[in-house]
């Protein structure tokens, strides 16, 4: 079990901003997101879920030295579409 409450969406939608915004980094949001999502005692809406399975992962190179697989655009979009979600 990981020690502090459970993230909710407010948190995990600051967790996307910061990222395009630069105050965290791929690894950083990496890292946070896995914490959550490998706690089995913990419960997720579905929201919840698709959106810390996006930042799982959101540092994944497309090879040693390559770019990343999702790029600042794609990561923007999701960030739209988890606010809109979260606005319905």
């Amino acid at each position: 079990m990981i020690p502090g409450p459970q993230p909710d969406l407010a948190e995990i939608e600051a967790h996307f901003a910061a990222l395009l915004d630069g105050r965290i980094t791929r690894d950083t949001a990496d890292r946070w997101a896995a914490r959550w999502l490998t706690d089995d005692s913990l419960s997720w809406d579905d929201l919840s879920l698709w959106a810390l399975d996006l930042l799982h992962g959101i540092d994944l190179r497309d090879g040693p030295d390559g770019n990343y697989l999702h790029d600042d655009s794609q990561v923007r979009t999701w960030l739209v579409e988890l606010r809109s979600r979260r606005a319905h």
